[in-house]
């Protein structure tokens, strides 16, 4: 529902995050928001905005990549589909692929383990049900 693409993953990029993450979510909407333990997902302005917005806070244990296992997964196909054996010039460059290959990811790669619905079908289908 929203990212942010940074040279660097500091507390700000995580606030833009989340400054693009409310304004897509739709009005009366409770989400869980999965992440490790990084430190900026830690930070007290971090925490209490995702509190202040109705958004439960969920993060990983300790040493337990299980916890991570979506987001592993999601990380592999990136990987594999979109970076290995790829340079770019510059980092807006890249910046602008991922954007594209994000895009393609939400709206047009269809998944099988969401019953051969793209990731936006299967969000849509669940928040008309």
């Amino acid at each position: 529902m929203a990212s942010d693409i940074s040279t660097s993953p500091d507390l700000a990029q995580q606030h833009r995050m989340l400054d693009r993450l409310l304004e897509a979510l739709p009005d009366g909407a409770a989400p869980t928001m999965h992440s490790d333990m990084g430190w900026q997902y830690q930070h007290e302005s971090y925490a209490s905005r995702l509190e202040g917005a109705g958004i439960t806070q969920s993060m990983s244990r300790k040493g337990n990549c299980i916890d991570n296992a979506a987001t592993e997964q999601l990380f592999g196909h990136v990987k594999d589909e979109f970076y290995r054996g790829r340079e770019w010039g510059s980092f807006g460059d890249f910046k602008r692929d991922l954007e594209e290959y994000i895009d393609h990811w939400n709206t047009r790669r269809r998944q099988v383990r969401l019953k051969g619905l793209t990731p936006e079908e299967f969000r849509n289908r669940a928040l008309a049900a």
